[in-house]
């Protein structure tokens, strides 16, 4: 048997019905997303459940071609079209000979954390995180805590799209009942707060309502619930703790009750925002500076990973550099950081997105947005003289953005950010003067972050879940410089055409 999917393929048609939809945008750099569709919406599908059989096919035969045994761990996220995606998945998967275990609902966290409990390689989490409802996605993974990066994304893209499947067929398909208790044993045990710690706990309505009021209970927290009931409609936001909408949420409830601390979580809850007890929305790059602080404290001479969206301060910081803290600026996504922080050996990274990786002694490596939101419990128990908002203010002063994502399709958006690269190359090379000074620093590593004289920067990069561009700014100096150094980015952006609106700005 030989399947090879399509690119395009109309709904409600005879085509759509027998042929395996996969349009080859879906596979992004570290894992999958597809726009699945919804009722009342216009655009048409990239994928149908023929084509997620095939996806599970794929996977089944390249975990077979790396050598890593056919066993599979599988979950699926709180939306209306999830677990129909995941049970396709598991059909291609058995096709492909794999044998399957099959958690249920679970968090993104929640299936890494089976790989290690149930002994099994391999894991397919089917999640389009915090993207709008009628997107789905793929998380994937081979080799624990670690997840696909691009040689394997690439390697199931040519698989999938050309039908180059091993169809050996034997395998086999197991629920693994009740998991969710083991994950929350797991995940509090040894830990308990010495002081009772008024938190809110901020779910969107998404799965992670099921999971992150009764985990912040069991360490000692009176949790203040917010959108907790699942609710795959999204009634209130997009569970998203790096869209403002949500922070402003968050931060009402807050105010409103005299919590401690708000926290909030993504649609599958490996990520994190927090808010302070003055309604302070922290970047999720400023709170992990904080976490630094703290745990090497605890670890002297404690060595971090962190992405190029973030802060200037993992570098700057008086309090890391005299605690012997060490940090390491890589690519943006949460495959690269998670995999960076396992080949440094570093005790943590961060992300600006809110993925928080902690290596042991505080946890495997993988990104769990509970783990996050129980150091930040763990940082202000270690604290009692300190609020939130207090340790906010004991770092340096800086002016950021949030992240701003302008729409850029998913074809032309590489060649973008190479064209933005190449400005700025010839700029700096130049001495040119932008937005008001020279160009001392061109980072590369992942897209391009120009730094100017006085230390203000900002950076431009391919969305890789998404048809967007990813826009930061920050500065040490002051707003005003910020929003220069945002216009002066932005003019460079508006030479090409293909550049649309942003989702937010500030």
């Amino acid at each position: 048997m030989n399947i090879k999917p399509v690119a395009d393929a109309k709904p409600n048609t005879f085509a759509f019905e027998t042929s395996a939809l996969v349009n080859p945008t879906g596979f992004r750099e570290y894992d999958a997303r597809w726009w699945f569709g919804h009722p009342g919406s216009n655009k048409a599908p990239e994928l149908n459940l023929l084509g997620v059989q095939a996806l599970g096919m794929g996977l089944a035969t390249l975990i077979r071609r790396l050598g890593v045994g056919p066993d599979i761990v599988i979950g699926h996220d709180f939306r209306s079209y999830s677990m129909g995606i995941k049970l396709a998945l598991a059909s291609g998967l058995q096709t492909g000979g794999a044998r399957v275990k099959d958690i249920g609902l679970a968090l993104s966290p929640m299936a890494y954390f089976a790989q290690f409990a149930l002994d099994t390689p391999s894991v397919a989490m089917v999640t389009a995180s915090h993207n709008e409802n009628g997107w789905t996605g793929v998380k994937m993974g081979a080799q624990r805590p670690l997840t696909f990066g691009p040689d394997e994304m690439s390697a199931l893209k040519e698989i999938v799209l050309s039908g180059d499947f091993d169809l050996t067929g034997g395998g086999s398909y197991e629920q693994v009942a009740d998991f969710r208790s083991v994950y929350l044993d797991d995940l509090t045990r040894g830990k308990k707060l010495t002081r009772k710690l008024r938190v809110v706990a901020a779910c969107g309505n998404g799965t992670a309502g099921a999971f992150a009021p009764e985990a912040l209970e069991r360490v000692g927290c009176e949790v203040i619930p917010l959108d907790v009931d699942l609710d795959h409609t999204f009634p209130r936001y997009n569970p998203n703790p790096e869209d403002m909408e949500m922070l402003h949420a968050i931060r009402d409830k807050v105010l409103e009750t005299g919590a401690d601390v708000g926290l909030g979580f993504d649609g599958d809850g490996d990520r994190c925002g927090v808010v302070d007890n003055e309604g302070n929305e922290i970047f999720a790059d400023k709170v992990g500076v904080m976490l630094a602080r703290d745990i090497s404290a605890l670890h002297p001479g404690a060595k971090f990973v962190v992405d190029v969206k973030s802060t200037g301060l993992f570098k700057t910081d008086e309090v890391l550099k005299r605690q012997g803290a060490a940090t390491d600026y890589w690519k943006t996504g949460h495959s690269y950081i998670k995999r960076r922080v396992s080949e440094l050996r570093a005790i943590a990274g961060f992300e600006k997105s809110g993925h928080f990786f902690f290596n042991p002694p505080i946890g495997r490596g993988y990104d769990d947005g509970l783990i996050t939101a129980i150091a930040v419990c763990e940082m202000l128990d270690r604290n009692p003289q300190k609020s939130m908002a207090d340790l906010y203010r004991d770092l340096p002063l800086t002016f950021g953005t949030p992240t701003m994502s302008p729409h850029c399709g998913d074809t032309v958006k590489y060649d973008v950010v190479e064209r933005v690269v190449a400005d700025f190359t010839a700029m700096k090379a130049a001495d040119e003067i932008f937005a008001g000074q020279k160009i001392v620093d061109l980072i590369t590593v992942n897209g391009v972050r120009v730094v100017a004289e006085d230390g203000t920067w900002g950076l431009v990069r391919a969305s890789s879940n998404k048809p967007e561009l990813v826009v930061v700014v920050e500065s040490p100096v002051s707003s005003e410089r910020r929003r220069e150094m945002f216009e002066a980015v932005d003019a460079v952006l508006r030479k090409s055409p293909e550049v649309g609106d942003y989702n937010q700005t500030f």
